[in-house]
């Protein structure tokens, strides 16, 4: 068996393990993080159950950090007080970005991991199989119930020869964008073996299988081998250490062979982190900002590396340079190491351990700026500014273009020499809360947070009209936007919903109020990035009923069944060029077209025409729907 058959076997509690069955899986640990966490436990406790059922649950709040108004300081009272309630281990904010906090102290080899964040996938450095998800499919793991998925494709990335001069870790995961594309990896776990993963630290495979959510991926996973031994040990909890390695000669479902010695530092342009070229190939574009961080880049190595490419150097005179720590251990090793002062007299400025400028919550760039950041997704606006391009680099890319003011390629500068992982980290979890030390603690609930929508039972006939027609590829970004102005409110869906689709159609929402709901209509790969659960909350809080779409990102996809919102497909991907915005469209007798069967028939009569659709459901899923979501569902059991 590969690992991911392993890890899986281990953890199947019905289905059968092959490529496109359903499958339920127990999971051992899940995460959150303050920006979907908040719904998440409130449809926790809907649920009724007392005690946390996993391994271990860990509440992080990193998003929302910026406090100009009292509304992210009451989300994060209210997390902090409800996860302690109920057995949850609470990250204070200051002590580190989810995926990079969870890496260092409570990742393990061979458990399962859901996060309500997409890229908890990171965790897949270490050898867990960790899943992203919506925040209702966490909360539902959290109260003891099996992860349900398809059964994704094995893709085996092998990996052969090593990096040479000043390529890196960000170019292996760039350079398999540029071969697969954002949703070249949608129904695929990710899995990476070959000679050439022996030789790349845990920080550095954490970084390719945080990015592997941009492929769409299920997830991404590296064996858990000496060098997974040797990080747990420097991280105090070698006893957390298993080895787990692929069968000799195991299968694949397909097999991708990337030789690293032949990678050259790239960059992911705008707007997607698949429009993948070489720095060569883009050439010296002038730069006004350099953003160092985010959970992809922010390990000790990589900041220690650009702080290497800094010392004794300042910063560009027209550029803005950030850097953004990913924990409160890695920002203490560089302060006393000397590292920090480096980075602050080559001009840095040092930001919090958040998530900070990735998810525009700060730092957007100027009118028509470009931005070379560190991070994971480039999605147009994302940063908050509309007119500005972002680029995707390495660290050591970043750096380099810090200091000369224009996209540098770092393989024209002597080799930076490597840095040793240390033998011991420096390990503090005091702003990690312990759930018992915490008796009889009373839910603190701010005025800012207003209770979740909730789906009605399907009905016979669904009917509406069809609100906007989108192009492929629209983000979760352009569905719910997330920026410091709106992330305040990730806990007050009425007032989200206002701005739901803004990017694309600024008058989305007032035209999906005035004709009470109705219909979504879109091209290839719709919802892809973000794991957020407001991209279904919102739309259903404005009445849509359904969502046809050449394809769907499959976390999208699961979003919409839990919240009751049919994901129809279209048989013939020619009939979403026939679907105008303001056609009436309806589906008769609904119930029975899902009870009865996968293709389902919706009718256009504006124009008159018929388009066939399809919407693959388990029994357990047309439960769901037909119910009004997975929390109706759970309740009529």
């Amino acid at each position: 068996m590969n690992l991911t058959q392993k890890i899986i076997k281990a953890h199947l509690v019905d289905g059968e393990p092959t490529a496109g069955g359903s499958i339920a899986l127990t999971i051992d640990q899940t995460l959150t993080q303050d920006s979907t966490g908040t719904m998440a436990y409130l449809q926790f406790e809907a649920m009724n159950i007392g005690r946390v059922k996993t391994k271990r649950s860990v509440a992080y709040i990193d998003h929302n950090t910026l406090q100009s108004g009292f509304e992210n300081a009451d989300d994060h009272a209210y997390i902090q007080s409800v996860a302690l309630k109920h057995g949850i281990a609470v990250s204070k904010p200051g002590n580190g970005i989810c995926h990079q906090v969870h890496l260092e102290r409570f990742s393990v080899p061979g458990q399962t991991l859901l996060g309500s964040d997409s890229h908890t996938p990171t965790c897949g450095g270490v050898g867990m199989l960790a899943i992203g998800a919506g925040g209702l499919d966490v909360a539902v793991a959290m109260g003891g119930e099996p992860l349900h998925l398809t059964m994704p494709k094995v893709t085996g990335v092998r990996l052969v020869g090593a990096l040479q001069k000043n390529a890196s870790a960000k170019d292996i995961i760039l350079e398999v964008l540029r071969r697969l594309t954002v949703k070249g990896g949608v129904g695929r776990v990710m899995e990476y073996f070959g000679a050439g993963v022996e030789s790349l630290t845990v920080p550095q495979r954490a970084t390719i299988a945080n990015m592997g959510a941009e492929l769409g991926a299920t997830t991404s996973i590296f064996p858990s081998d000496k060098r997974t031994r040797e990080f747990l040990r420097a991280q105090g909890r070698e006893n957390d250490f298993t080895e787990l390695l692929p069968d000799p000669g195991c299968a694949y479902d397909e097999v991708l062979e990337i030789d690293l010695s032949a990678l050259k530092p790239m960059a992911a342009c705008p707007h997607s982190p698949d429009a993948v070229k070489t720095i060569k190939e883009i050439g010296p574009v002038r730069v006004d900002q350099v953003c160092i961080g985010s959970c992809t880049n922010s390990s000790y190595s990589d900041l220690m590396r650009a702080a290497a490419i800094l010392k004794g150097k300042t910063v560009h005179p027209l550029v803005s340079l950030t850097v953004s720590p990913g924990s409160k251990q890695v920002f203490s090793m560089l302060a006393s190491n000397g590292a920090l002062a480096d980075l602050i007299n080559a001009g840095a400025r040092i930001l919090e351990c958040a998530c900070g400028p990735c998810i525009g919550m700060g730092q957007s760039p100027k009118t028509d700026a470009v931005s070379v950041r560190t991070f994971n997704r480039n999605f147009y606006a994302r940063s908050g500014t509309r007119s500005a391009g972002v680029y995707l680099v390495s660290p050591e890319t970043a750096a380099f273009t810090a200091l000369t003011g224009v996209l540098t390629d770092p393989s024209d500068y002597p080799e930076i020499a490597s840095v040793p992982q240390p033998e011991r980290f420096l390990i503090n979890d005091n702003l990690i809360l312990n759930p018992g030390d915490f008796k009889d603690i009373e839910v603190v609930r701010g005025p800012n947070i207003k209770p979740f929508p909730k789906a009605e039972r399907l009905a016979d006939t669904v009917t509406g009209k069809a609100l906007i027609t989108l192009p492929d590829n629209i983000t979760t970004d352009h569905i719910m936007p997330s920026n410091a102005g709106l992330l305040p409110y990730r806990s007050n869906i009425p007032y989200l919903a206002d701005y739901c689709l803004n990017p694309a159609d600024p008058d989305f929402a007032e035209r999906a109020k005035k004709e009470g709901g109705g219909f979504i209509v879109a091209g290839e790969n719709y919802g892809q990035g973000s794991s957020r659960e407001h991209a279904a909350l919102a739309p259903l809080y404005l009445k849509i009923r359904a969502v046809l779409a050449k394809s769907f990102a499959r976390i999208h996809r699961d979003n919409l069944i839990n919240n009751g919102i049919l994901p129809l497909v279209f048989e013939n991907a020619a009939d979403y060029d026939n679907v105008s915005p303001g056609d009436e469209l309806v589906i008769e007798n609904a119930r029975a077209q899902i009870e009865n069967g996968a293709v389902i028939t919706v009718k256009n009569k504006t124009e008159k025409r018929e388009y066939k659709t399809v919407l693959e459901l388990t029994p357990r899923l047309k439960a769901i729907i037909l119910a009004g979501g997975v929390l109706a569902s759970l309740a009529g059991r």
